[in-house]
């Protein structure tokens, strides 16, 4: 009787882990297709500034930015890690970001709930080394609800846009002065 009870209990073991590593996988598949960054190419019309490019120095130092909200320029040398942020990291380090390819997406502090939910769904897209970190920022111009970034662009949105943000996304994801592979930079910066 102990000996069928063992086999009864490995079995029910190996199905157990077998199970769980099925979910897991398909966990792994769901996801990896959800953010999948053709998804966002809308291939909208959008307005870009081109802005100047003030180089990509590293600096402990802060800087004095030429622009209210930078896409270029003299930076931190660590960089932040993608995702959606609730405070505003310093400019110095979302700046490093821009120069590897990352997309930030700025929104002011007083954004509603609905636009904070698709931001947050955005800040998970990856392409190669690069990702999106959406941060809060009272350096949004009062007409504007949304301002994306990549190294030296610039688009404002009065409202937000899924099909313009996804087409400036995948525009400008992986672009910067200083790509990054992806296996060395998994996930983001070092903050």
């Amino acid at each position: 009787m102990k000996k069928k009870s063992k086999y009864v209990l490995i079995a029910s073991h190996t199905l157990l882990g077998a199970a769980l590593l099925l979910i897991a996988i398909n966990l792994i598949q769901y996801t990896a297709g959800k953010y999948d960054i053709e998804k966002l190419n809308y291939n909208a019309e959008i307005q870009v500034t081109n802005d100047k490019d003030y180089g990509g120095g590293h600096s402990e130092a802060p800087v004095p930015y030429e622009m209210k909200i930078p896409t270029s320029g003299v930076h931190s040398p660590h960089d932040l890690k993608y995702g959606f942020y609730n405070e505003k990291p310093p400019y110095e380090k979302l700046v490093h970001n821009l120069e590897h390819g990352d997309i930030v997406i700025y929104y002011p502090p007083n954004t509603d709930a609905e636009t904070l939910e698709k931001l947050n769904v955005l800040a998970h897209y990856r392409k190669a080394g690069s990702g999106i970190l959406a941060v809060p920022n009272g350096d949004v111009p009062a007409n504007d609800k949304i301002v994306a970034t990549a190294w030296t662009k610039t688009m404002e949105l009065p409202a937000y846009d899924e099909a313009k943000v996804g087409t400036f996304i995948y525009k400008f994801i992986n672009r910067g002065p200083e790509v990054i592979p992806p296996e060395i930079r998994q996930g983001g910066g070092t903050m």
